[in-house]
């Protein structure tokens, strides 16, 4: 009987590590078009660094907040009109996490190169 329960113990705590870390929550690969409503969805873009990626975003909200994407690492401020997708291309010079947000600098997103 305690062989079972440990057998179960081991595999809840496996079952648990491989949910909390093994899981990639909210992000995306580089084809997938990016939706700007209420925010950035997926919140995070994986890129590879050293590499040209062109990202679509289409802005589906009308808030005008969120007419303007600006990523200041790469000196990118884009307007992002209504219901229409935009190409932006970045190419990430090495590893790391690049912010972007809405033109207010109220909503944020990441750009995370690997």
């Amino acid at each position: 009987m305690a062989l079972i329960v440990t057998i179960l113990g081991i595999a809840l705590i496996c079952g648990i590590f491989w949910f909390f870390f093994m899981i990639p929550s909210d992000t995306l690969e580089p084809t997938d078009k990016i939706i700007v409503s209420g925010g950035y969805h997926p919140k995070t873009v994986v890129v590879k660094s050293g590499v040209e990626t062109t990202l679509t975003f289409l802005r589906t909200d009308q808030n005008s907040c969120l007419e303007e994407i600006v990523i200041p690492d790469f000196g990118i401020k884009e307007f992002l009109p209504l219901n229409e997708g935009v190409l932006i291309t970045v190419k990430p010079p090495k590893e790391g996490l690049y912010d972007m947000h809405c033109g207010m600098n109220m909503f944020h997103g990441t750009i995370k190169a690997l």
